[in-house]
């Protein structure tokens, strides 16, 4: 921590670097995905073909895509663009499982019920399906991101690694401080980028706010308080009020 305060001015643009790396494909990603995914539903022969090239795209090794991708789309080496399309790919392989997960979440008799009152397939899902789909999404955003925020240190090896940098720069010098700058630099960065994606969840999501809200005052109540709210709704139920 000594090393990291007393260089902070010269941290500070790495971690700028690095945070955009890190959210950069993760947007990316969501933006590529979720059409693609609510495309996908209802259809299981292009749901598998999907799934399986998104398998073999995330089974490719980071550090090799890295170096492959500058020979396919023309960019230098050292180009932040690598880093950024790798981690575009490996942020759509990830998300669009979870997309499809997070539509097959939502209950059966909602989508009927939807389809009922005059939904189109489309309008169903965009109005009815993704909202409720967001719980299981988000947590899969999560995943991408700490994830991203991990792999875009492994870019240092060809020059753009945002705080990877510190790592090869202290290996090569054998100074321990400075890799475990590194290292507590980006667990932090990693857990801000994990709660903001959570906050940002449970503000598109109020409805679970509430349902939470009623929990809790309901496991403050007493035993006679819940005896005679049961029984209250019994006799609303059978229509005695």
């Amino acid at each position: 921590m000594n090393w990291l305060i007393a260089n902070w001015e010269t941290v500070w643009p790495i971690i700028i670097q690095h945070t955009v790396l890190s959210v950069v494909p993760t947007v990316l990603g969501l933006v590529i995905a979720l059409p693609l995914g609510m495309l996908l539903v209802g259809r299981p022969r292009g749901r598998g073909v999907a799934i399986i090239v998104a398998s073999i795209v995330f089974t490719i090794p980071s550090l090799a895509l890295f170096v492959v991708i500058p020979s396919i789309v023309g960019t230098p080496i050292i180009s932040p663009l690598n880093v950024i399309i790798a981690l575009t790919l490996y942020s759509t392989a990830l998300l669009i499982r979870t997309v499809l997960e997070s539509l097959d979440a939502v209950p059966d008799d909602v989508k009927d019920a939807s389809s009922a009152i005059g939904y189109s397939p489309i309008k169903r899902v965009i109005a009815v399906e993704l909202p409720l789909a967001i719980p299981v999404l988000v947590a899969g955003l999560r995943v991408v991101a700490v994830t991203n925020v991990s792999l875009v240190s492994v870019g240092a090896v060809i020059g753009v690694g945002g705080l990877g940098q510190l790592f090869t720069a202290g290996f090569q010098r054998d100074y321990p401080d400075q890799i475990f700058a590194g290292i507590i630099t980006i667990l932090v960065l990693a857990f801000i980028f994990d709660r903001v994606i959570a906050i940002i969840g449970v503000a598109t999501t109020p409805w679970l706010r509430s349902d939470r809200v009623k929990a809790k005052r309901a496991s403050r109540r007493t035993p006679n308080e819940r005896t005679e709210t049961a029984m209250l709704d019994t006799v609303i139920a059978k229509g005695d009020i």
